[in-house]
């Protein structure tokens, strides 16, 4: 039998390096063409790399939470065909897209954007045990949605043992709970006497060491970076929204009828794009290398999107060229993409300012980090109704707390709040986002 090298392949967008975020086989296992073999973090996405063809596994390269080069060797096969002298393996060219380009020297493996439902590195939950799994039915890759994969592994129930009903062949929540029920009487005619309670165990067998790693970790370094680079300050003021809400109201059936579903975000991200093409210093970065201030003449708003797998933030481009209808579109598709785990690398990178909201429980304010190298983060607060004054009266208005945190390295306090009230001034009289749309 003929030993081969595989290396980890160019994943494109000018990758060098990836995580290690988990490993899915292990020396000694036998790997078909196609089966995912190693989880690798690069630049937010995690990509599953799969085996170019049919072998044993004799080596791993890297531990969890290691960083590996391009072309550095991933993986050590036995295959079983005959081979003159060492093969090595072709680096395809993958991006999370699933987009390759050949080059000349052999069969390469393959690289699929795949977000996971658990923090990378974590183990999910383990399967059940044989005694519980159904005997007739086992699918190596059965298909679910993130829900259902996190209720199979709350139930501590293995996905694969279970006949799918849904479509294209899902297993749904009803099939996992028929299972889980199924299970549950057969477990209850064999249950066991209750056992003698243990005595206290020591301290460290409460404890569970997981590696820090994949995404979480990406989140830490770079949210540590923003911290000791920006001088970080924050302006909190109250919008009163009730004109927006009310525009909200009108134009909610007409998008539906063109199947978009119309929330508040497209709005503050347009008026955020409006703000920045009148105060373009919060659209710059420091290049600190150069000593110089770039101001960017492109407006690409980032809005921050809770997944499975941590925090990400996609990318709309060009959002102050685009209709507040289309930055809906935008928000919806990306944000759905990152929550399925098949966002393309290029809507994860290159925001020059960033929208966040922690949601319907995000509490009074917060203080939001700085998406470095950015210089500004704009954070959006739940909406309350309390009394305003309107024309020297007291009434009842819908009113959110903005809280906007600047590097006062660039961004000056008068600035920044000139920024903020332009902002504020926008979502209080939205129909000038109508007037002044580009």
């Amino acid at each position: 039998m003929a030993r081969w090298e595989f290396k980890l392949p160019d994943i494109g967008e000018g990758i060098t390096e990836g995580e290690i975020v988990g490993w899915l086989v292990k020396v000694g296992d036998p790997v078909v063409e196609d089966q995912p073999m190693v989880e690798v973090m690069t630049d937010k996405a995690t990509v599953t790399i799969t085996a170019p063809k049919a072998g044993t596994v004799v080596e791993t390269h890297g531990k969890i939470g290691e960083i590996v080069r391009v072309h550095a060797v991933l993986v050590v096969f036995e295959l079983e065909e005959p081979s003159s002298g060492r093969v090595v393996a072709r680096d395809r060219r993958a991006g999370v897209n699933g987009a390759v380009s050949h080059e000349d020297d052999g069969p390469a493996a393959t690289a699929v954007g795949d977000l996971k439902e658990v923090l990378p590195g974590i183990p999910a939950a383990q399967p059940a045990s044989a005694a519980s799994a159904s005997p007739g039915y086992f699918n190596e890759k059965p298909l679910a949605t993130p829900a259902t994969r996190k209720l199979a592994r709350d139930m501590n129930v293995d996905l694969r043992r279970i006949a799918p009903t849904g479509p294209q062949g899902r297993v749904t929540k009803r099939d996992l709970e028929s299972f889980a029920r199924g299970q549950a009487s057969a477990h209850e005619a064999l249950a066991p006497a209750p056992e003698v309670a243990a005595p206290p165990a020591a301290r460290a067998e409460l404890e569970e060491r997981v590696p820090f790693a994949g995404l979480r970790r990406k989140i830490a370094q770079k949210m540590a970076l923003s911290k000791q680079k920006a001088a970080h300050y924050t302006l909190v003021e109250e919008c009163d929204v009730t004109e927006l809400k009310a525009m909200r109201a009108r134009l909610m059936a007409p998008a539906d009828a063109q199947g978009v579903k119309l929330t508040f975000l497209p709005f503050i991200v347009k008026a955020t794009a409006a703000a920045l093409k009148k105060h373009p210093m919060l659209n710059t970065t420091l290049d600190e290398a150069k000593s110089e201030l770039v101001f960017r003449r492109y407006v690409h708003i980032g809005v921050a999107t809770s997944t499975e797998a941590g925090l990400l933030v996609v990318v709309v481009r060009d959002a102050d060229r685009k209709s507040i209808l289309d930055i809906a579109r935008d928000i919806e598709r990306l944000a759905a993409d990152a929550r399925a785990g098949k966002s393309k690398v290029e809507d994860l990178v290159g925001s020059t300012f960033t929208v966040t909201s922690p949601g319907a429980q995000g509490g009074l304010l917060a203080t939001p980090i700085i998406n470095y190298p950015e210089v500004a983060i704009l954070g959006v607060h739940r909406m309350r109704q309390r009394p305003v004054v309107k024309d020297g009266q007291i009434v009842i208005g819908d009113v959110m707390l903005l809280s906007l945190s600047f590097d006062h390295r660039i961004v000056d306090g008068r600035v920044g709040a000139a920024f903020a009230y332009e902002v504020i001034a926008y979502l209080e009289q939205p129909d000038r986002l109508m007037l002044e749309m580009a």
